[in-house]
């Protein structure tokens, strides 16, 4: 029995070893946890510590930062603080400007307006003005004279000092320069009008629409332009070769004349007009018809004649068309020039070598009054003069050259004999006078349009075509009558 009962001793001492064993082992088990779970925490003691000073330092940076931007957030308050200071400062001074700008405003169209008045009381002044002194000239019977400078071309050297002066709108000085002593003597001349080279075509015919505006209310208009070869003649009656629209402004005297005409014919009540154009060509002392079909330009020359002794001069023979538009006209001025440069391939030229003169008949009747008109336009596009010794002119153009020189002599001939008031005017002596007959001596108004050149080389003729401007416009010939 005690041996049982030390073997259940032994056995219950075996289960009891068992027992620690495995608890031991659990415990060792555990141990072996615990001292993973130790590692664990000390490598993630370590790494928060590693993070602890990172964050201490980016705390350090964030706390330098912040005092860094608390002090320019103090400075930036502070600044606009000053701003707005500065900003109430240019609000006031905005609010002073914008009543100052309001009252110049104000001023300003005040003055705007009184500067408006001022300038329609001096175009009325000079309405006035020249209305009188048209009047004054049409009393005192004389031919007016314009003079136009013509303005440098691109291909002409400017003067190296001036020659040609125009002190104001009505006087033109000449300086010419002693070759041996290099002193300058002036010059002056006067004319009814002076234009600058800078002055435009609608600006010279602003100053010659009145006098085409008589051709509609009965009188006798002869507008004729003289200088010089070279001086600008053509370009101020015609403008530029080619086909220009109405709003250009290189277009001449004739095709603006002949459009005032009719616009003006239209716009008057109860009158209705019947127009008749024609075209003649000086050249050589022979008539031609520019109008006339190509065929018939070689045929025989026109012939002036007169019915009575101091009766007009008209033309037998030649091609007259009437006229209902100023592009009709227009057409009839090409028809001229085309006809002018057939002509020239046969003479040398012969289109700048010849005088030409537009005439345009107008016969007006009123259907309330009963009352009617006849006027006549003649404009004038005159050769230009050269010295034979200087064109070095031979054969042909010789021959042309002195019939030019010729008929502008006859022509001052006849201007000295109307200024010397001579009982013989000889108007016969040269076919172009012969044909202004009654637009030199009779029932006109006359106007002539004197271009000068601008090239010193050229200041003999340009005195020399002043001198005779300055006889023109001193020559009477009677008050125009209006023909009824």
């Amino acid at each position: 029995q005690e041996l049982e009962k030390v073997q259940a001793e032994l056995q219950a001492e075996q289960n009891k070893n068992a027992q620690l064993t495995a608890r031991v082992s659990q415990l060792e088990s555990a141990l072996s946890l615990s001292e993973a779970e130790k590692q664990s925490a000390v490598t993630e003691r370590d790494s928060l510590s590693l993070q602890l000073c990172s964050s201490t330092r980016q705390v350090e940076t964030l706390e330098r930062s912040l005092a860094e931007a608390t002090g320019a957030l103090a400075g930036l308050r502070s600044e606009r603080a000053a701003l707005m200071v500065q900003q109430e400062s240019l609000e006031s001074q905005r609010m002073t400007l914008e009543a100052e700008r309001a009252r110049l405003q104000s001023l300003i169209g005040e003055l705007q307006t009184r500067v408006a008045q001022q300038e329609e009381q001096i175009n009325m002044a000079e309405q006035e003005r020249r209305m009188l002194h048209n009047s004054l000239q049409e009393l005192k019977g004389n031919i007016r004279v314009f003079c136009r400078l013509r303005p440098h071309l691109p291909s002409e050297a400017p003067p190296q000092r001036p020659f040609l002066l125009l002190p104001d709108e009505r006087t033109v000085e000449v300086l010419r320069t002693d070759p041996e002593t290099q002193r300058q003597t002036a010059l002056t001349f006067s004319f009814d009008r002076v234009f600058p080279g800078v002055a435009s075509q609608s600006e010279v015919f602003a100053e010659v629409s009145q006098l085409v505006q008589s051709a509609l209310d009965g009188y006798h208009v002869c507008i004729f332009a003289y200088g010089q070869t070279g001086a600008g003649k053509t370009h101020t009656m015609e403008g530029p070769a080619g086909e220009l629209t109405l709003e250009d402004e290189r277009r001449g005297l004739i095709p603006r004349a002949l459009h005032q005409v009719f616009g003006e014919a239209c716009k008057q009540r109860h009158w209705t007009y019947t127009m008749v154009a024609s075209f003649i060509e000086v050249y050589n002392e022979t008539l031609r018809d520019l109008l006339a079909p190509p065929s018939q330009l070689s045929t025989a020359p026109l012939q002036l004649k007169m019915a009575r002794k101091d009766g007009p001069v008209t033309v037998a023979n030649l091609t007259e068309v009437n006229v209902t538009s100023a592009e009709q006209i227009s057409q009839l001025i090409r028809c001229a020039r085309k006809n002018r440069a057939v002509a020239a391939t046969k003479c040398n030229e012969r289109s700048s070598r010849s005088h030409s003169v537009f005439r345009l008949d107008i016969v007006g009747h009123n259907s309330h009054s009963g009352l009617g008109c006849r006027g006549r336009l003649n404009l004038v596009d005159l050769a230009g003069s050269e010295r034979l010794s200087e064109s070095q002119s031979e054969g042909a153009r010789l021959r042309e050259a002195q019939n030019i020189n010729r008929s502008l002599a006859n022509l001052g001939n006849v201007i000295l004999a109307l200024s010397n008031r001579a009982d013989h005017v000889p108007y016969r002596n040269s076919k172009l006078t012969h044909l202004l007959m009654d637009s030199l001596g009779g029932n006109s108004k006359t106007l002539m349009l004197l271009n000068v050149s601008p090239r010193e080389e050229n200041i003999s003729e340009t005195i020399n075509s002043l001198r005779f401007a300055t006889k023109v416009n001193q020559c009477h010939i009677g008050t125009a009558r209006k023909n009824l």
